[in-house]
Parts: structure tokens; C-alpha cells; sequence
């Protein structure tokens, strides 16, 4: 989770000029799970949602199966990705309180981006979504979703209720 100096956003020259992760970890989020999800390097994903309380800020999109996710930071357990962004959010705001919900809308497309409060791609100061491509494109997907696959599933098999006997 990055935290930008304040006003950046105002400004697209700022805005396109952050580094890849920083730009598509803050704000961009949608675009680049949009544009996985146009062309899955890896099958089976679908894009869920974080979405604060009223009030609160932390909204973030992701790719994933349900095990596994991906978004700017990479490949990872999804659980992970989640305690991760909870964990960063209500350092800053005590309680901090979310909804999880699957997308079910077209994550590239201006007019429902917008009805969320997101932009879309064509109000960025260029075209974001080459700039997803290629960002994609430097990712070795099959081994990077496998390493992360491994990763949840032993995360899995280390959680046993307590109410289990075994």
C-alpha cells in the first residue's frame, strides 16, 4: 500500500509520472485488473472488490480464483492480499470497515468506473491501458500463480478451526 503526497492525484502529469506499481496501486487499480481480465495470462480469475464503509477511503480492485490474487504488487495468497490492505488502512483509521464483493461490471469502461467513483480510462492523461500490457507482460504468469498457489494452499492446510479434533 503506498500513501502519495498529498494533491498528486490533481494533477495528471504527477499522476502519469509515478512509477508503474505506485501508479497502478493507487488509483489505477481497475484498469489493471480490467485489463487482465480482457486477456487472462492465467484462466479461471475474476475481478473482486475491496469497498469501504461510507466515509472511508481504501477501495481496491484485484484479479483472483478465490485462492490466489494478483494485482500491482504481483501474485500472492488472496487472504494475504486482504490482511495486507486491512492491515494498512486501519493503521490510519481505527476500525477501518469493509465489503468484499465480486465485480459485476465492465472494470474498463468510463461511465461504470465513474458511477463507483473510479476513472476510467480515458480521463488518465494518456491511454493506461498499454501501460497495464506491458505491465503485464513483464510477469512470468505461470510460475508466479503456481509459487503463490503453493503458498496458499499450505496457508490453507496450517488453518484448522479450533473446533477440529485433528
Amino acid at each position: 500500500m503506498y500513501i502519495l503526497k498529498h494533491g498528486i492525484k490533481r494533477y495528471p502529469e504527477k499522476r502519469w509520472a509515478l512509477p508503474d506499481r505506485i501508479f497502478f496501486g493507487y488509483g489505477a487499480c481497475a484498469i489493471l485488473a480490467g485489463t487482465f481480465l480482457k486477456h487472462p495470462p492465467v484462466e479461471g480469475f475474476y475481478g473482486e472488490r475491496i469497498i469501504p464503509d461510507e466515509g472511508f477511503s481504501g477501495n481496491h480492485i484485484y484479479v483472483t480464483d478465490g485462492l490466489i490474487a494478483f494485482d500491482y504488487h504481483g501474485y500472492c495468497a488472496r487472504e494475504r492480499l486482504l490482511e495486507h490492505h486491512e492491515r494498512g488502512w486501519a493503521a490510519r483509521n481505527a476500525g477501518w470497515p469493509c465489503t468484499i464483493a465480486k465485480v459485476d461490471f465492465d472494470l474498463l469502461d468510463t461511465t461504470e468506473l465513474n458511477r463507483r467513483k473510479m476513472l476510467g480510462p480515458d480521463q488518465y492523461l494518456y491511454d493506461p491501458i498499454p501501460r497495464a500490457r506491458r505491465f503485464l507482460q513483464r510477469r512470468n504468469h505461470a510460475e508466479a500463480a503456481a509459487g503463490a498457489l503453493r503458498i496458499a494452499t499450505r496457508l490453507a492446510a496450517d488453518y484448522r478451526p479450533v473446533s477440529d479434533p485433528t
